[in-house]
């Protein structure tokens, strides 16, 4: 950090970079060679111990090779070397050590040029088929395929390295461009930031090529790009510095924890009607679970049935269902079908509706009868596509038009989308009205998880002028979703679920920013260098132990030159530009990217025992209670922030919380109380 400038361009690599990539090929030059006998250690045995068989048609082509090759592999392997430990000096922010890693980078380079030439010969004289020694030609092949492996390693490298916006930097020296009126200035800043969104632009649209290009497609192309280029835009970070700010802030969470007393955690007893309610509302997450699981379809029934799965549903796919087709969309050979009916132990007569339609801004759905809890569920499945990613990334905000009044009824315009097409689904096309025909007395009830969560709790608040006892069940919805008023809103009539440190309730635009910072804060004050703390990181993600102490966080005084030094030339001039404004920056763009809420009153199921960092769910225990929205305020970084999310460890988790509760209620003395639950 930041990224290096090479042939007058920035790449995203920085000059600390370089540690593991030179360890790999002197590992693949040296190290290697005394397993297999070859380059330049198995060049030398060659030589010297097999001058005498090189007295054959062609020998003395072989025997010039050889020689030349010890000498490149020779300048190769200490230039390597060079590298390396030039890469090791110094800190994150502080790469005035590395100052000549350029040049060591430059005579790299320039080596493969001969080097390329050298392997190239070796083929060619290989593809002649000299008649020499078996052993001899055998080495020189080895020889040669390595030079090609390493040579098209640093090719793919440079691919994934290289900047399409390295080459827009200003041409001045760091720092506010002063010499520069408004007007250049404007369009300096106007030109950095189309260039920007165009460059993601085409990289969204290269990720998602299988996806139908249609005018919601188009459109969510542009969201998403918008809110990368924005992101990026003020910050020189490549992607280890990320990676190490990753690490830090994982070590620095459980120096934190590890520091709070108990009471600092527990901070008040439930009263009684509140531990009712938690109980009930529990075993209502506990039930309709399975309803969210379901609407994934048939690939989460394989993934959490790996040996069975397949046998369980192989029978129902391509078999004709008593219901009539018309009423199921997207399920071809009924694998979905077969997997929801397994699922949710429900009877064909019980599904109103079925849609496995998907497209951007466009969710599958189901529509069933839930007898038991004489309600009529309709569950949204999450994310499963690279349309419903789209759809993700869509993080503006937008107005919904509702019929209650409240100052800002704002949303995330992707989820709100969704939402308001599953509506037109729902209310449109009668199969609400065809569910309540069928049992008008029943209550409607929605859910989802994930993607699936923000989209039923907002079809919820969409529907309750229509349906008052409407009710939802967000397991793991997003946080950015609703503006302060539509939370508090939806808390009469919406229960959200949340498993341990799931980044996605958390993750939001300025949830994102705030991390961003974070980052920003611990890698400017880190005295290690990045290798060191990316080897330190592994470990303790993997195998735990003790956390770095390294300090992490700025002095008072030292705050305010935090940014300057963690930006590129080009953030500079667009930081220093009098065309710049705060509200370029996401954080500071209410209208854009507005401060967003998870929808409802949430349950938050925290982990008591551990069942090792990656330890299955079962084996942990967990707690469930009211938490406030505050407490997801900030993206925790850990092992589990990802695997938390996945709906069959959720439901797991649920599992044990339940059988936990009923174990404790049940038992004498007790008096049906829970002193897990704060």
């Amino acid at each position: 950090m930041p990224g290096m400038v090479l042939f007058g361009r920035r790449w995203s690599l920085a000059s600390d970079d370089l540690v593991f990539p030179g360890f790999f090929e002197l590992f693949l030059r040296v190290l290697s060679c005394l397993w297999w006998d070859y380059r330049w250690i198995a060049s030398l045995t060659l030589y010297l111990v097999h001058r005498g068989k090189l007295n054959c048609p062609g020998g003395v082509l072989l025997h010039t090779y050889l020689v030349v090759l010890l000498v490149l592999l020779a300048v190769i392997i200490c230039t390597v070397l060079a590298m390396v430990c030039v890469s090791m000096r110094g800190t994150i922010c502080n790469p005035g050590p590395r100052k000549s890693m350029a040049k060591l980078l430059y005579v790299r380079l320039a080596l493969f040029l001969p080097e390329m030439v050298w392997a190239s010969l070796g083929a060619i004289w290989v593809a002649k088929g000299i008649q020499c020694d078996k052993t001899v030609v055998f080495g020189i092949i080895t020889t040669v395929i390595v030079s090609w492996i390493v040579m098209a390693t640093t090719m793919v490298t440079i691919i994934f390295v290289f900047d399409p916006l390295g080459g827009k930097m200003s041409p001045h020296p760091p720092g506010c461009p002063e010499h520069l009126d408004s007007n250049s200035s404007n369009q300096l800043l106007t030109g950095l930031k189309t260039a920007a969104k165009s460059v993601w632009e085409t990289r969204v649209m290269l990720c998602c090529c299988c996806v139908r290009q249609d005018d919601n497609a188009r459109v969510a192309f542009s969201s998403a790009a918008d809110l990368f280029s924005t992101y990026f835009s003020d910050t020189d970070l490549v992607p280890s510095d990320i990676a190490a700010g990753f690490t830090l802030l994982h070590q620095q969470q459980d120096n934190i924890s590890s520091s709070l007393e108990p009471q600092e955690v527990i901070t008040h007893s439930p009263g009684q009607s509140q531990e009712a309610d938690l109980d009930a509302e529990v075993e209502n997450c506990h039930h309709y679970m399975p309803f969210a699981a379901a609407a994934y379809g048939w690939p989460l029934y394989i993934y959490r049935n790996p040996f069975t799965g397949l046998c369980s549903i192989g029978g129902d796919c391509c078999r004709r269902r008593e219901m009539e087709y018309d009423s199921v969309e997207g399920d071809q050979h009924n694998c979905h079908f077969a997997s929801i009916l397994k699922t949710t132990g429900l009877q064909y007569r019980d599904f109103i509706h079925i849609s496995f339609h998907d497209k951007v801004y466009e969710l599958p759905f189901i529509v069933v009868l839930d007898h038991r809890k004489e309600a009529i569920v309709v569950a949204v499945r999450g994310t499963m596509s690279l349309q419903d990613v789209l759809t993700d990334l869509s993080a503006e905000s937008e107005n919904l038009q509702l019929d209650i009044e409240l100052e800002d009824c704002v949303a995330h315009k992707g989820i709100a989308q969704a939402a308001r097409y599953i509506y037109r689904r729902l209310v449109n096309d009668g199969i609400l009205s065809q569910a309540f025909s069928v049992a008008p007395e029943y209550r409607l009830v929605l859910v989802g998880h994930s993607l699936g969560a923000g989209a039923a709790a907002l079809l919820a608040i969409m529907l309750r002028s229509a349906y008052p006892h409407v009710r939802a069940y967000a397991f793991s919805p997003p946080r950015g979703l609703l503006s302060k008023s539509l939370y508090e809103h939806s808390k009469d009539f919406i229960v959200s679920l949340i498993l341990g440190m799931d980044v996605i309730p958390r993750l939001s635009v300025t949830n994102m920013e705030d991390l961003k910072r974070r980052i920003l804060r611990v890698i400017a004050n880190c005295n290690k260098p990045k290798y060191k703390i990316l080897l330190h990181g592994c470990w303790y993600g993997l195998f735990g132990g003790s956390p770095d102490n390294s300090p992490t966080e700025l002095d008072e005084g030292n705050q305010r030159g935090l940014t300057q030094p963690l930006l590129g030339e080009q953030s500079l001039l667009t930081r220093c530009s009098p065309g710049y404004s705060s509200s370029d920056s996401p954080l500071d763009s209410p209208t854009k990217y507005p401060h967003l809420y998870p929808p409802g009153r949430i349950i938050h199921l925290e982990e008591e025992s551990g069942s090792g960092r990656f330890g299955c769910c079962s084996a942990a225990r967990y707690r469930a209670r009211w938490a406030q929205e505050a407490e997801f305020g900030k993206i925790l970084i850990g092992p589990k922030m990802l695997t938390d999310h996945l709906p069959n460890i959720l439901n797991q988790a649920l599992d044990r919380v339940v059988a936990d509760r009923t174990a404790c209620v049940s038992c004498p003395g007790q008096g049906g109380s829970h002193p897990t639950v704060a």
